[in-house]
């Protein structure tokens, strides 16, 4: 391995139920780092997982010194479990990847070439075929249609295929640590911040072994953070609702009233089929409209409780040895 400099790198690994990947990852993590003259800690997330992954990472890092692992007190998530990483990570530069092997490790020299060059945040994005090999169409169709709602109702910009393969600066971390939603959108998080950034394209490789932990529940309860955390939109989509029934009610009466002054009372016939009709539009408008309200409520509610947004359960490893057990803030 090349001897380090004075700089230093953090590395944020979040994993779940890897087992049968993360030896092989770590390899490749190893191959991709030893050439470069930097200090790296490795810092390794588990997510509560439910197979040998524990086991496999300690292994890890009874064999290298500069591994942490981070065992989560139950499965939290993708983006806590890179929260947790982020907090306690101290490097000069912190650079997040999944343990899966999608995000290519020989990456990390471009990335911390790029910001030797003054950039604050690397962001890297995924460029892929027209129908990528072992990939489903649908999961590639919903995270375009994803990216573009995003993008389109919300205040922030987020670069499409761009997911939580980054590097951040020092100052970036902490200016990141002090944003402590409990739902949590990293790559919105990093957008909103506005600092200096660069976009370094990557063809993804194939996963190293198992499948893909992210359920379709869990990337609806993804795309739900993005919208209602970065846009008040559904907001103003209700307003817009009352308001063109508040036009439509206001022809109606018009309509009435042109009866009445024609004197053609009697062509006013009363249709219980339109009114109806009326009815339930109305209360359908309004039942979603109180649903998009509820729903900003209810993520009000859960942050003002000011629960942790992870606890873990132990840490082992590198320096962190002697520290048993840590509480997210």
């Amino acid at each position: 391995m090349t001897e380090p400099t004075g700089a230093s790198v953090s590395l944020v690994v979040p994993v779940y139920n890897e087992e049968e990947a993360v030896g092989a990852f770590h390899a490749q993590l190893q191959e991709a780092i030893a050439p470069l003259a930097y200090h790296f800690t490795i810092y390794y997330v588990n997510d509560g997982s439910s197979d040998g992954t524990q086991q496999a990472l300690q292994q890890i890092a009874n064999q290298d010194d500069c591994v942490v692992v981070v065992e989560l007190s139950r499965n939290f998530g993708h983006q806590a479990a890179l929260t947790a990483g982020l907090d306690m990570a101290e490097g000069d530069y912190v650079i997040s990847l999944d343990g899966d092997g999608q995000h290519p490790p020989a990456l990390i020299g471009e990335m911390l070439r790029l910001a030797e060059a003054g950039c604050d945040v690397v962001l890297t994005q995924r460029v892929e075929a027209e129908q990528p090999a072992g990939r489903p169409s649908f999961k590639r169709w919903s995270s375009e249609q994803f990216y573009r709602l995003i993008n389109r109702i919300g205040d922030t910009q987020v670069l499409p295929g761009a997911a939580d393969f980054r590097l951040l600066r020092r100052p970036v971390v902490l200016a990141l640590r002090q944003m402590r939603e409990y739902h949590r959108l990293l790559r919105g998080m990093v957008a909103w911040m506005g600092y200096r950034t660069v976009i370094l394209p990557y063809h993804p490789p194939e996963r190293l072994a198992g499948q893909s932990k992210y359920s379709l529940r869990k990337m609806l309860g993804l795309a739900m953070n993005a919208i209602f955390s970065f846009s008040l939109v559904p907001l103003y989509i209700g307003i817009s609702v009352g308001a063109l029934f508040l036009v439509l009610a206001l022809a109606e009466m018009v309509y009435v009233l042109s009866f009445w002054i024609t004197g053609q009372q009697s062509g006013l016939a009363p249709g219980w089929s339109s009114l109806m009709f009326v009815l339930l539009v109305v209360g359908g408008s309004l039942m979603i409209t109180i649903g998009f309200i509820g729903i900003y409520v209810g993520y009000i509610f859960q942050e003002v409780k000011g629960r942790p947004i992870y606890l873990v359960r132990r840490t082992t490893g590198g320096a962190q040895a002697a520290e048993e057990e840590h509480l997210g803030q």
